[in-house]
């Protein structure tokens, strides 16, 4: 039997992929579970595994091509006496019909898409284990079902199987660190060491790549949406004094700002919701998105899971681990689709006033401006100076209406004006 290998949905936003990279070569043997290739989505580069066992036979789409999906991007042949069979359908439905066209499917009984490696922690209870991990595993004997994973979401890496093999694991170094969700082949270098973009030529066009496209439809999506601005101007030297108390603990500004929101949403839960056909959605839980801008062009919103609920410093290190995997591509959907609330800060580039574009699904976002020295009168009447930064929040019309941004911008600045020590509590 001949399978065809879909181009998987990987996140409810994606409506094509690109191959970074297969795994197997056509003729390679292939578990079922075992990782075949790797797709980039809109945001995230990730492993996509197979449902069958069999051989690769045929690659409809090389690696650096786009395909939508639901197309297939190879063929997947039961028995090795299959495979030139394979090959030669490959062949036929490439000269027979444009790369986009959806392929006739060779059997009645179409194999599901496949789903990434990068689920575990959805709730599947499937292991989920790196392409070295498990050929580490092969050569070391070690049954992989009694390995425990400590990567991101529970991955089992190769330090795990060398842990449970009884050797010492190998140190991890920025060269040598496993990917989360892509093939050892796939570079993991931080971006910082990464060599920048070639500069675009006068007069050339330059393709979008995937994560610009994603966040062209999602621009695009939003003009649908009514929404308004309202400003306000925060007092931030109460603020300033405790992230300089803290700073050398690890805590971000970043940090700081979306813990504030939070708690103040806590407050004003219908700045938390967002709309729909039926009526107002309430989120059970204040997610709070951070807007990153990537090397290269795009950008992504990673995001702070239950903010209100974590304490400042552990606020603070998830923030960190979520910005360098952003920036590697490795973050799983949950960590940037799940977003109730967004903040976008162009004060830390001396932005002193911004409005922001609402995202889709979402009923508010906060733009944030930089700290400036401003005179301001006092109040026994007389001018002084004090550091202040420009907050303007972008809300959905059809659910928010401006007394409900004004209520939530005085608790906000309340909060960070007067009670910022109440953050670290």
């Amino acid at each position: 039997m001949i399978r065809e290998v879909f181009m998987p949905a990987l996140s409810s936003t994606m409506t094509e992929g690109k191959i970074v990279s297969w795994v197997k070569a056509p003729g390679d043997k292939v578990e079922k579970g075992e990782t075949v290739v790797i797709v980039e989505s809109d945001k995230a580069d990730m492993d996509v595994e197979s449902f069958y066992e069999g051989f690769l036979a045929a690659i409809v789409v090389e690696a650096g091509d786009v395909a939508p999906v639901g197309n297939a991007i190879a063929l997947l042949a039961e028995t090795e006496a299959e495979i030139e069979a394979a090959k030669a359908k490959a062949a036929e439905a490439g000269s027979a019909s444009p790369a986009v066209a959806p392929p006739t499917p060779a059997t009645p009984e179409p194999e599901p898409a496949p789903i990434p490696a990068a689920q575990n922690g959805s709730g599947t209870g499937r292991m989920v284990i790196s392409p070295r991990a498990r050929k580490l595993a092969k050569t070391l004997k070690v049954d992989l079902a009694t390995v425990k994973g400590s990567g991101p979401h529970g991955r089992v890496v190769a330090q795990d199987v060398e842990l449970a093999a009884g050797k010492t694991p190998t140190p991890i170094t920025p060269a040598s660190a496993p990917v989360t969700v892509s093939a050892p082949a796939v570079s993991a270098a931080p971006v910082p060491a990464a060599a920048p973009p070639a500069p675009a030529v006068p007069g050339q066009v330059v393709p979008f790549n995937t994560l610009q496209g994603a966040v062209v439809r999602n621009m695009v999506a939003s003009l649908a949406v009514p929404t308004f601005h309202v400003g306000y101007a925060i007092t931030t030297d109460a603020l300033d004094t405790l992230y300089k108390q803290i700073k050398s603990k690890g805590v971000t500004m970043t940090a700081l700002l979306a813990k504030a929101v939070a708690v103040t949403l806590k407050q004003y839960p219908l700045l938390n919701a967002s709309y729909t056909e039926q009526g107002i959605q309430y989120n059970s839980g204040i997610n709070v998105s951070v807007a990153v801008a990537m090397e290269g062009g795009g950008l992504i919103t990673p995001v702070l899971q239950g903010a209100d609920q974590m304490d400042i410093y552990s606020l603070s290190r998830t923030w960190k681990d979520l910005v360098s995997r952003a920036r590697t591509k490795q973050l799983q959907p949950d960590e940037y689709t799940t977003g109730t609330f967004t903040l976008s800060n162009l004060g830390m580039f001396g932005v002193t006033t911004f409005d922001a574009i609402l995202p889709p699904g979402q009923g508010s976002i906060l733009a944030i401006g930089g700290a400036q020295p401003t005179v301001v009168a006092t109040p026994d009447g007389m001018l002084g100076v004090k550091r202040q930064m420009q907050v303007n929040i972008t809300c959905d019309h059809r659910i928010i209406y401006g007394a409900d941004a004004a209520a939530f911008l005085q608790a906000l600045a309340k909060l960070i004006e007067t009670e910022p020590q109440s953050l670290t509590l």
